[in-house]
C-alpha cells in the first residue's frame, strides 16, 4: 500500500483494493459457474461475472480520473473469501447438484457482502470528498451487487436451497 497522507489517498486505495477483490472474486465465480447444477444459478453465475468486469473496469476509470497510478493493491480479505470459497467448492465439496449448488450460493454471498462493503465504503469516502460522479458511480454499483444478492437469496429458498434437503 502507498503512503496515506489524507481521505483522498485513502480512497484511491479502497480502489485499488476493490479491482484486486474483483479479479479475485471473477476467478473463483468462473470455477464456481462450471460446477453449478441448477440452471438458473448457473445463468446467474455467467451474468454475476459481467457484472464483476464492469465494476472492475469502473474502478480503473474512477482510478484514472483522479491522476492516481491505475494498479490495484493486492486485497488479502478477498484473498481469504475466495480460498475459503474454492476450498468448499472444490476440494472438500459435495458431489455435484443441490448441495454443491447450495454451497455455491453461500460462498457467492460471502464474496458479495465483502464487495458491497468496500464499494459502500469507497462511494462514503467520495461523498466526503464531493466527488459526485464518483459517488453516484459507486452506489449503482453497490446496488448492482446488493439486487444480486438478493437474487441469490430467493434462488437458495425458493428451489436449491429445498432440492439440498431432498439430496
Amino acid at each position: 500500500m502507498s503512503q496515506i497522507a489524507n481521505l483522498s489517498d485513502v480512497y484511491t486505495n479502497e480502489l485499488k483494493d476493490l479491482w484486486s477483490a474483483n479479479d479475485q472474486m471473477l476467478r473463483v465465480v468462473k470455477k464456481m459457474t462450471s460446477k453449478a447444477s441448477h440452471p438458473k444459478l448457473k445463468q446467474m453465475l455467467e451474468t454475476s461475472q459481467e457484472g464483476i468486469a464492469g465494476h472492475t473496469t469502473l474502478l480503473k476509470t474512477l482510478l484514472g480520473n483522479h491522476d492516481a497510478k491505475v494498479s490495484k493493491e493486492h486485497c488479502k480479505g478477498m484473498e481469504g473469501l475466495a480460498a475459503e470459497a474454492l476450498k468448499h467448492t472444490t476440494e472438500d465439496a459435495p458431489d455435484n447438484g443441490p448441495v454443491l449448488d447450495a454451497v455455491i450460493i453461500a460462498q457467492y454471498q460471502r464474496m458479495t457482502h465483502y464487495g458491497i462493503t468496500g464499494f459502500g465504503t469507497a462511494a462514503a469516502f467520495s461523498h466526503a470528498l464531493k466527488f459526485k460522479d464518483d459517488n453516484k458511480m459507486l452506489k449503482d454499483a453497490v446496488k448492482d451487487m446488493y439486487n444480486n444478492d438478493q437474487l441469490m437469496t430467493e434462488l437458495a429458498e425458493a428451489a436449491v436451497n429445498a432440492d439440498a434437503v431432498d439430496e
